[in-house]
Protein backbone atom coordinates (compact mmCIF):
# COMPACT_ATOMS: atom_id res chain seq x y z
CA UNK A 1 0.00 0.00 0.00
CA UNK A 2 1.17 3.23 -0.85
CA UNK A 3 3.10 5.34 1.98
CA UNK A 4 1.84 9.05 1.16
CA UNK A 5 4.92 11.92 2.44
CA UNK A 6 2.68 13.17 5.28
CA UNK A 7 2.63 9.59 6.53
CA UNK A 8 6.24 8.92 6.03
CA UNK A 9 7.19 12.01 7.93
CA UNK A 10 5.41 10.59 11.00
CA UNK A 11 5.68 6.66 10.70
CA UNK A 12 9.03 5.92 9.32
CA UNK A 13 12.01 7.37 11.36
CA UNK A 14 15.52 5.39 10.21
CA UNK A 15 17.95 6.09 7.34
CA UNK A 16 16.89 2.52 5.88
CA UNK A 17 13.31 3.34 6.36
CA UNK A 18 13.82 6.26 3.80
CA UNK A 19 15.71 4.69 1.68
CA UNK A 20 13.63 1.43 1.52
CA UNK A 21 10.42 4.59 0.90
CA UNK A 22 11.64 6.31 -1.59
CA UNK A 23 12.93 3.03 -3.83
CA UNK A 24 9.03 2.33 -3.30
CA UNK A 25 8.14 5.81 -4.84
CA UNK A 26 10.79 5.87 -7.74
CA UNK A 27 9.81 2.15 -8.81
CA UNK A 28 6.26 3.18 -8.46
CA UNK A 29 6.71 6.44 -10.72
CA UNK A 30 8.57 4.80 -13.03
CA UNK A 31 11.05 7.49 -12.96
CA UNK A 32 14.27 6.52 -15.24
CA UNK A 33 17.99 6.28 -14.12
CA UNK A 34 21.39 6.16 -15.67
CA UNK A 35 22.98 9.38 -14.18
CA UNK A 36 25.18 7.44 -12.19
CA UNK A 37 22.66 4.94 -10.49
CA UNK A 38 20.82 1.74 -12.48
CA UNK A 39 18.45 0.66 -9.86
CA UNK A 40 15.74 2.54 -7.80
CA UNK A 41 16.92 1.24 -3.92
CA UNK A 42 20.86 3.03 -5.68
CA UNK A 43 19.34 6.00 -6.51
CA UNK A 44 17.56 6.57 -3.09
CA UNK A 45 20.37 5.57 -0.91
CA UNK A 46 22.41 8.44 -3.08
CA UNK A 47 19.94 11.23 -2.59
CA UNK A 48 18.94 10.13 1.39
CA UNK A 49 22.52 10.25 1.99
CA UNK A 50 23.32 13.29 0.32
CA UNK A 51 20.62 15.05 1.97
CA UNK A 52 21.59 14.02 5.74
CA UNK A 53 25.01 15.26 4.68
CA UNK A 54 26.53 11.64 5.05
CA UNK A 55 28.66 9.70 2.75
CA UNK A 56 27.61 7.07 -0.01
CA UNK A 57 29.73 4.68 1.79
CA UNK A 58 28.09 4.83 5.41
CA UNK A 59 28.82 1.58 7.02
CA UNK A 60 25.69 -0.45 7.38
CA UNK A 61 25.21 -0.35 11.51
CA UNK A 62 24.46 4.00 10.75
CA UNK A 63 21.47 2.30 8.75
CA UNK A 64 19.27 2.16 11.72
CA UNK A 65 19.94 5.84 12.99
CA UNK A 66 16.68 7.71 13.73
CA UNK A 67 16.15 11.30 11.82
CA UNK A 68 15.10 14.37 12.95
CA UNK A 69 11.96 15.98 11.87
CA UNK A 70 13.65 18.51 9.60
CA UNK A 71 15.94 15.51 7.92
CA UNK A 72 12.80 13.56 7.57
CA UNK A 73 11.20 16.66 5.39
CA UNK A 74 14.32 17.58 3.74
CA UNK A 75 14.63 13.45 2.49
CA UNK A 76 11.29 13.91 1.65
CA UNK A 77 11.21 16.69 -0.58
CA UNK A 78 13.99 15.72 -2.77
CA UNK A 79 12.12 12.42 -3.27
CA UNK A 80 9.09 14.75 -4.12
CA UNK A 81 11.30 17.11 -6.52
CA UNK A 82 12.95 13.77 -8.16
CA UNK A 83 10.01 12.52 -9.17
CA UNK A 84 7.51 15.50 -10.07
CA UNK A 85 10.38 17.61 -12.26
CA UNK A 86 12.08 14.02 -13.58
CA UNK A 87 15.42 15.76 -13.67
CA UNK A 88 18.58 13.64 -13.01
CA UNK A 89 19.86 13.01 -9.06
CA UNK A 90 22.83 14.90 -9.63
CA UNK A 91 21.17 18.34 -10.66
CA UNK A 92 19.73 18.13 -6.98
CA UNK A 93 22.43 17.05 -5.31
CA UNK A 94 24.60 19.46 -7.63
CA UNK A 95 27.20 16.69 -7.47
CA UNK A 96 28.19 13.72 -9.31
CA UNK A 97 31.27 10.98 -8.56
CA UNK A 98 33.31 10.18 -11.09
CA UNK A 99 36.25 8.17 -10.98
CA UNK A 100 35.67 8.32 -7.02
CA UNK A 101 36.20 11.89 -7.07
CA UNK A 102 33.49 14.74 -5.88
CA UNK A 103 32.19 17.42 -8.92
CA UNK A 104 30.38 19.89 -8.95
CA UNK A 105 27.21 19.70 -11.82
CA UNK A 106 24.28 21.31 -13.00
CA UNK A 107 22.15 21.85 -16.01
CA UNK A 108 24.94 23.41 -18.10
CA UNK A 109 26.47 20.14 -18.04
CA UNK A 110 25.89 16.33 -19.01
CA UNK A 111 25.71 14.39 -15.98
CA UNK A 112 29.34 12.55 -15.11
CA UNK A 113 28.72 8.87 -16.13
CA UNK A 114 31.41 7.57 -18.61
CA UNK A 115 32.88 4.14 -18.23
CA UNK A 116 36.05 5.77 -19.07
CA UNK A 117 36.18 6.59 -15.45
CA UNK A 118 37.77 2.98 -15.21
CA UNK A 119 40.27 3.07 -17.71
CA UNK A 120 41.47 6.40 -16.10
CA UNK A 121 42.02 4.50 -12.69
CA UNK A 122 43.82 1.95 -14.54
CA UNK A 123 46.15 4.96 -16.00
CA UNK A 124 45.18 3.30 -19.31
CA UNK A 125 47.21 0.75 -18.84
CA UNK A 126 48.46 -1.41 -20.97
CA UNK A 127 48.30 1.28 -23.37
CA UNK A 128 50.64 3.71 -22.44
CA UNK A 129 53.55 4.07 -20.04
CA UNK A 130 52.34 6.45 -17.07
CA UNK A 131 55.87 7.98 -16.89
CA UNK A 132 55.78 8.53 -20.03
CA UNK A 133 52.70 10.57 -20.44
CA UNK A 134 53.53 14.30 -20.16
CA UNK A 135 50.13 16.18 -22.03
CA UNK A 136 46.89 14.92 -21.98
CA UNK A 137 43.68 16.70 -24.50
CA UNK A 138 40.27 15.94 -22.91
CA UNK A 139 38.23 16.74 -26.09
CA UNK A 140 34.19 17.61 -24.82
CA UNK A 141 35.01 18.30 -21.27
CA UNK A 142 31.91 19.36 -20.43
CA UNK A 143 32.12 19.47 -16.36
CA UNK A 144 35.58 18.72 -16.87
CA UNK A 145 35.37 15.12 -15.32
CA UNK A 146 37.53 12.86 -17.04
CA UNK A 147 40.44 15.77 -17.51
CA UNK A 148 40.40 16.42 -13.94
CA UNK A 149 40.52 12.28 -12.76
CA UNK A 150 43.09 12.38 -15.85
CA UNK A 151 45.57 14.75 -14.16
CA UNK A 152 44.80 13.08 -10.62
CA UNK A 153 46.33 9.70 -12.50
CA UNK A 154 49.11 11.56 -14.07
CA UNK A 155 50.37 13.41 -11.37
CA UNK A 156 53.30 14.68 -13.92
CA UNK A 157 51.38 15.41 -16.93
CA UNK A 158 49.56 18.51 -17.88
CA UNK A 159 45.91 18.29 -19.30
CA UNK A 160 44.20 20.17 -21.86
CA UNK A 161 40.17 20.48 -22.01
CA UNK A 162 38.52 22.07 -24.90
CA UNK A 163 34.28 22.27 -24.90
CA UNK A 164 32.59 24.83 -27.66
CA UNK A 165 29.89 25.79 -24.47
CA UNK A 166 31.14 28.55 -22.77
CA UNK A 167 28.21 27.45 -19.88
CA UNK A 168 29.65 24.04 -19.86
CA UNK A 169 33.54 25.65 -19.45
CA UNK A 170 32.20 28.15 -16.49
CA UNK A 171 31.31 24.08 -15.11
CA UNK A 172 34.72 23.08 -15.61
CA UNK A 173 36.43 26.26 -13.95
CA UNK A 174 34.43 25.65 -10.82
CA UNK A 175 35.76 22.13 -10.67
CA UNK A 176 39.38 22.56 -12.10
CA UNK A 177 39.58 25.35 -8.96
CA UNK A 178 37.47 22.90 -6.64
CA UNK A 179 40.36 20.23 -6.95
CA UNK A 180 43.08 22.81 -6.74
CA UNK A 181 44.60 21.95 -10.42
CA UNK A 182 44.66 25.75 -12.10
CA UNK A 183 47.94 24.84 -12.42
CA UNK A 184 48.01 21.60 -14.43
CA UNK A 185 44.58 22.10 -16.44
CA UNK A 186 44.27 24.39 -18.94
CA UNK A 187 40.43 25.19 -20.09
CA UNK A 188 40.25 25.91 -23.83
CA UNK A 189 36.88 27.03 -25.62
CA UNK A 190 37.27 25.97 -29.02
CA UNK A 191 35.08 23.58 -32.09
CA UNK A 192 37.60 20.72 -31.15
CA UNK A 193 41.00 21.18 -32.13
CA UNK A 194 40.66 24.73 -33.78
CA UNK A 195 41.67 26.93 -31.03
CA UNK A 196 44.25 24.81 -29.31
CA UNK A 197 48.28 25.44 -29.69
CA UNK A 198 50.63 23.96 -31.53
CA UNK A 199 51.37 20.63 -29.46
CA UNK A 200 51.17 17.22 -29.58
CA UNK A 201 49.43 14.95 -26.56
CA UNK A 202 50.51 11.40 -25.48
CA UNK A 203 46.84 10.47 -24.70
CA UNK A 204 43.92 12.05 -26.62
CA UNK A 205 40.27 11.14 -24.81
CA UNK A 206 36.60 12.22 -25.88
CA UNK A 207 33.23 11.81 -24.67
CA UNK A 208 32.05 13.89 -27.92
CA UNK A 209 28.25 13.94 -29.07
CA UNK A 210 27.08 10.82 -30.13
CA UNK A 211 23.68 10.04 -30.16
CA UNK A 212 21.28 10.23 -33.75
CA UNK A 213 18.25 12.40 -33.91
CA UNK A 214 16.38 9.42 -33.72
CA UNK A 215 17.56 8.03 -30.97
CA UNK A 216 17.33 11.47 -28.98
CA UNK A 217 13.87 11.67 -29.47
CA UNK A 218 13.26 8.53 -27.65
CA UNK A 219 15.00 9.24 -24.57
CA UNK A 220 13.31 9.16 -21.09
CA UNK A 221 12.12 13.03 -20.26
CA UNK A 222 15.62 13.05 -17.25
CA UNK A 223 17.61 12.85 -19.98
CA UNK A 224 16.35 15.92 -21.92
CA UNK A 225 17.10 17.90 -18.88
CA UNK A 226 20.53 17.79 -19.88
CA UNK A 227 21.92 19.95 -22.44
CA UNK A 228 21.35 18.75 -25.70
CA UNK A 229 24.50 19.96 -27.23
CA UNK A 230 26.57 17.32 -25.21
CA UNK A 231 24.08 14.40 -27.39
CA UNK A 232 23.16 15.51 -30.61
CA UNK A 233 25.57 13.73 -33.13
CA UNK A 234 23.58 14.63 -36.27
CA UNK A 235 21.49 11.78 -38.13
CA UNK A 236 23.85 9.04 -37.84
CA UNK A 237 25.14 10.20 -34.34
CA UNK A 238 28.91 10.05 -35.70
CA UNK A 239 29.20 13.85 -37.11
CA UNK A 240 31.55 14.81 -34.26
CA UNK A 241 33.02 11.22 -33.74
CA UNK A 242 34.24 11.69 -37.73
CA UNK A 243 35.81 15.14 -37.25
CA UNK A 244 37.92 13.58 -34.51
CA UNK A 245 38.89 11.05 -36.30
CA UNK A 246 40.17 13.23 -39.00
CA UNK A 247 41.96 15.11 -37.29
CA UNK A 248 43.45 13.70 -34.07
CA UNK A 249 46.53 12.49 -35.52
CA UNK A 250 47.93 15.54 -36.09
CA UNK A 251 47.85 16.60 -32.60
CA UNK A 252 49.20 13.32 -31.16
CA UNK A 253 52.54 11.69 -30.65
CA UNK A 254 54.20 8.79 -32.07
CA UNK A 255 53.14 6.44 -29.89
CA UNK A 256 50.14 8.36 -28.46
CA UNK A 257 46.71 6.81 -28.18
CA UNK A 258 43.43 7.95 -29.00
CA UNK A 259 39.99 6.90 -27.22
CA UNK A 260 36.67 7.79 -27.69
CA UNK A 261 33.20 7.07 -26.05
CA UNK A 262 30.76 6.44 -29.07
CA UNK A 263 28.01 4.52 -26.73
CA UNK A 264 24.96 3.53 -28.82
CA UNK A 265 26.56 4.47 -32.20
CA UNK A 266 29.33 1.89 -31.80
CA UNK A 267 27.64 -0.59 -34.14
CA UNK A 268 27.04 2.25 -36.96
CA UNK A 269 30.59 3.25 -36.86
CA UNK A 270 31.97 -0.23 -37.12
CA UNK A 271 30.01 -0.84 -40.49
CA UNK A 272 30.85 2.02 -41.67
CA UNK A 273 34.52 1.34 -41.24
CA UNK A 274 34.39 -2.38 -41.68
CA UNK A 275 38.39 -2.72 -42.51
CA UNK A 276 39.10 -0.44 -39.21
CA UNK A 277 40.70 -2.47 -36.31
CA UNK A 278 39.01 -0.11 -33.90
CA UNK A 279 39.75 -1.70 -30.69
CA UNK A 280 36.38 -1.85 -28.15
CA UNK A 281 37.22 -1.52 -24.26
CA UNK A 282 36.10 -3.94 -21.57
CA UNK A 283 35.02 -2.31 -18.24
CA UNK A 284 34.43 -4.75 -15.38
CA UNK A 285 31.87 -2.02 -13.90
CA UNK A 286 30.02 -1.96 -16.93
CA UNK A 287 29.15 -0.06 -20.52
CA UNK A 288 30.66 -0.34 -23.69
CA UNK A 289 31.04 1.83 -26.94
CA UNK A 290 34.56 2.99 -26.20
CA UNK A 291 37.32 2.56 -29.13
CA UNK A 292 40.92 3.04 -28.84
CA UNK A 293 42.95 3.89 -32.05
CA UNK A 294 46.79 4.37 -32.04
CA UNK A 295 48.43 7.42 -33.91
CA UNK A 296 50.19 5.19 -36.12
CA UNK A 297 46.05 3.33 -36.92
CA UNK A 298 45.07 6.82 -37.36
CA UNK A 299 47.39 7.93 -40.00
CA UNK A 300 47.03 4.75 -41.83
CA UNK A 301 42.95 5.22 -42.25
CA UNK A 302 43.11 8.83 -42.58
CA UNK A 303 42.15 9.16 -46.10
CA UNK A 304 39.39 6.59 -45.28
CA UNK A 305 37.90 8.71 -43.07
CA UNK A 306 38.02 11.83 -44.28
CA UNK A 307 36.21 10.09 -47.69
CA UNK A 308 33.28 9.55 -44.97
CA UNK A 309 33.36 13.30 -43.70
Amino acid sequence: MKTTPSEALTTLSTIRDYIRWAASRFTEAEVSFGHGTTTALDEAAALVLHTIHQPYNLADTYLQSVLTLSERQAVIDIIDRRINERIPAAYLTHEAIFAGLSFYVDQRVLVPRSPIAELIEQRFSPWVEEDQVVRILDLCTGSGCIAIACAYAFADAYVDAVDLSADALAVAELNVAKHQLVDVVTLYQSDLFKELPDTRYDIIVSNPPYVSLEEWEQLPVEFRAEPDMGFKGGHSGLDIVLRILVEAGQYLTEQGILIVEVGSSAETLQNAFPDVPFFWLNFERGGDGVFLLTAEQLSQYNELFLTAL
